[in-house]
Parts: structure tokens; sequence; C-alpha cells
């Protein structure tokens, strides 16, 4: 089947019936603390200054009779440049650069902070899931397997995600606010949302993964079976299973309904095996590339994560994992600027999950989880509308420092987060 004609912008959110089925049961206007849309300049409202509590009343709901503002300001995409990754193979010398893309043609568009650490702390850990809530929150937290597993990640953030702060402000539809997630990371398919009680389910985002794409067909075989096939207990069986992995979102049931037919032309295009679509993270750079064109999100997190393959024990899994991930950056900036309503009025921000260490003795080169200097030491870069170009910031910044900045370039407020403060050098 053929790529559907392209929709605009606005159109993919007043098509969206799961949207107006929502609103019909949901007002979420948010009086003054709207910000209007637009870049920088033109948002409407004021953000929290440095140091600023959230000054909110404890019964702080969705006013009833309020509708959410459109959405006007800046797309922007997540990048998690991940699987942890040291400064040395990516942004230290411009001679040994695994990253060459983002080196020497992104920086140059956009601000660099070169000392973004993660924060040395008791409970803090420098790993992926953790990492990723990190930026994806705006604050540090201790995590623990919501089972108890050992070596188990499958977290739960306390405070919002960003893509709740975007859907409670904003007229966002789920599927416009996505995480897109390799495959052999199962516990991240549930950081869509937090627990946080002014928020969670309702401004979730969504996943595009392998792991959807399993239970879309496994729900298509189901549907279109006759009989008692053979197997159809099973499949009903691992359905259920699947899809009951987070109890917070087991009465949801299927996807929407433009997510259902984005994998349905996935299914046309790539087959039902696995066998003929790419893997790793050249997936998630073609799950992108197809939502940009399909889904049209407003916010996206791409959860890169070759480079963890060095477990295996071979430095060039590390480094061919960067060189992979830098194609594809290529491959997403690309996509945008081809797009006349992408084409600059989206903000990137590439952020790593985690740094990696540096100790030469160990059987496997380049671990992240024994907390030494350089598994706390990443870098951050956004560019984009109202970000300055050509600035490279040498000043020590956080990693949570990411999510406010973030919702200042696309207009709203982080009160939850544990960094009050956008960062200023990455706004004009």
């Amino acid at each position: 089947m053929d790529s559907p004609v392209t929709p605009s912008l606005d159109a993919a959110s007043r098509t969206d019936p799961a949207r107006r089925r929502f609103l019909k049961g949901l007002a979420a206007g948010l009086g003054s603390a709207s910000l209007g849309g637009g870049v920088l300049a033109e948002l409407a409202g004021p953000l929290l200054g440095p140091g600023s509590a959230p000054e909110l009343p404890p019964d702080f709901e969705p006013e009833k009779g309020k509708v959410r503002r459109p959405y006007r300001g800046p797309c922007a995409i997540l990048v998690r440049f991940g699987g942890g990754v040291r400064r040395r193979e990516t942004i230290q010398d411009p001679q040994k650069t695994y990253s060459p893309y983002l080196l020497h043609e992104l920086t140059p568009r956009g601000t660099l902070f070169t000392r973004m650490e993660i924060v040395t702390r008791e409970g803090v850990v420098t790993s992926h899931g953790e990492g990723t809530l990190n930026i994806l929150t705006g604050k540090y937290d201790r995590y623990e397997d919501v089972s108890h597993k050992l070596f188990g990640e499958r977290f739960e953030a306390k405070v919002p995600t960003v893509f709740e702060y975007l859907r409670r402000e904003y007229d966002v539809p789920e599927h416009q606010t996505l995480i897109i997630n390799g495959e052999d990371r199962i516990g991240e398919e549930f950081y869509t949302f937090s627990n946080h009680h002014l928020f969670g389910v309702q401004y979730r985002s969504n996943v595009l993964s392998l792991y959807r794409f399993k239970t879309y067909l496994l729900r298509r075989q189901i549907r279109e079976a006759k009989g008692p096939e053979e197997g159809l207990e099973e499949k009903r069986r691992k359905l259920h299973e699947m899809e009951n992995q987070d109890p917070r979102v087991a009465q949801c049931g299927s996807q929407s309904p433009p997510m259902e037919a984005f994998w349905e032309r996935w299914r046309d295009h790539y087959g039902e095996t696995g066998l003929v679509n790419p893997r790793g993270d050249e997936l998630l750079t073609e799950l992108a590339v197809r939502a940009l064109r399909e889904l049209r999100p407003r916010l996206v997190m791409v959860n890169y994560n070759d480079c963890d393959y060095v477990h295996w024990g071979n430095l060039y899994h590390y480094t061919r994992g960067i060189s992979i991930m830098d194609r594809g950056l290529q491959r997403l900036v690309e996509a945008v600027e081809s797009d006349e309503e992408y084409r600059g009025r989206t903000v990137f921000a590439i952020v790593p999950d985690c740094g990696r260490d540096d100790n030469r003795c160990m059987a496997v080169p380049c671990q992240h989880h024994f907390g030494s200097k350089s598994s706390h030491e990443i870098f951050a870069l956004f560019f984009g509308p109202g970000v300055p170009r050509g600035r490279n910031i040498d000043r020590t910044v956080q990693q949570i420092d990411a999510a406010p900045t973030v919702g200042r370039l696309m207009g709203f407020n982080t009160p939850w987060a544990e960094s009050k403060t956008p960062l200023p050098e990455a706004s004009a």
C-alpha cells in the first residue's frame, strides 16, 4: 500500500477521532497557565523564573467547560544519543569523532553544552532507563523496578514528563506525542506518563516500537480468525500478557485509529515476519521518519541504544553504534528539512542517557554501571528556531536541565521538575 497523502499538522490534529472523544469527556484548559503558541518571542505567558517554586492550589485540576488551546509553537525532536556515550568519541576530538555529522554539521547550527553532567548523588544511577527519565521529567530520582525484579528496569516517574506538560497545556492528540523505542528495551515502553495525580495516563504519549507492532499483529490475527484455529488461544494469552505489562494502561485497550492505520501501512510495506524491516537503531530512524510523514507529531523522543552492545565485549560495537546514530540524525534532519511544515519550525535536543566508564583494565570496555567520573560526563546540543547558532557553552550544566529547556522552547512550564531554570544559552 502506498503511503497516504501527508496531512498537515493542524489537519492531523483535528481529524483524530480519539481526540474528539477525549475532549467530549474532559475539557483540560489551564486558564492563565496557558502560554499561546509560537517561538520564544511569541510566547504569551510568563515562564517560571530561576528558583521559582510552583504555587499551584492543591486542587489544581482541569476546569470544566474550558478547552485546551491549539498548539502553534515549534515541534520538537528529542534524541536520546543513547546506549551511553562518552564525550571522547563524539564531541571532544574533531579528528577522531565517530559522529562527524553531529560535530561538524549540526553543532554550528545550534548551542552545544560541552560539560553537561549527571549529578553524583546517592540513589542516582548512570544507566539508560534512569537517564531517559531524567531527560523526560527534569528530575533526578531513585528508581526501583515496580515488580522488584533483580536488574529489572520497569520504572515509573513520580513527576510529569514533558509529554504530559505539553498535552495538558495544549490541544495535542496522543498520537502526536511519541516515544520511538528499541526492541531490546521493553521496560522503556512504559515511560509515556507519570504517576503524578494531576497528570498521568490521560496525558500520556504513544509508542512506536516492534513491541507495539507485535501487539497490533496479534489483535489483527485474533480478529480475523475463523473458528477455533490452531494457536488462537495462545495468541490471546500472549496478547493479554503483552498488554498487561503495565496495569496502569491495561484498561485502555488497543491503540488509537491513527496508530492502527500506521501499523497497517507498516505491515503492507514490510510484512509480518520481522525479517525485512530494519533492526536496532536503524529501525528507530525508519519509524521516526515514517511517523513524521504519516502521524505529524509535535513532540517525539527517539531512544537510540545500539552503543550498549559493547556489553558483548567488543569496543567496535560501541563505536559502530555511535556511527549508526549519527547517520540516523542525518536522516531525521533531512526528513524535517524536506517537509514544508516542519522546516524552520522544529527544535532538536540531542542528549545522551549516560556516559561510560574509562577503565581499560575491564574485560568489557566502556561500562557505565560503576559510577566513575566519565560515566557522569555527557553533553547536549540544541538547535532550531529560537536557539542561537554556533555557541559552545563550557560551563557545567545538568542532564535534568533538558526538560525545562524543551518546555521553554515549546511554550510550557515544567513546575514539578527539580531543575527550575531552562538553559538560558539555548534560547535567543
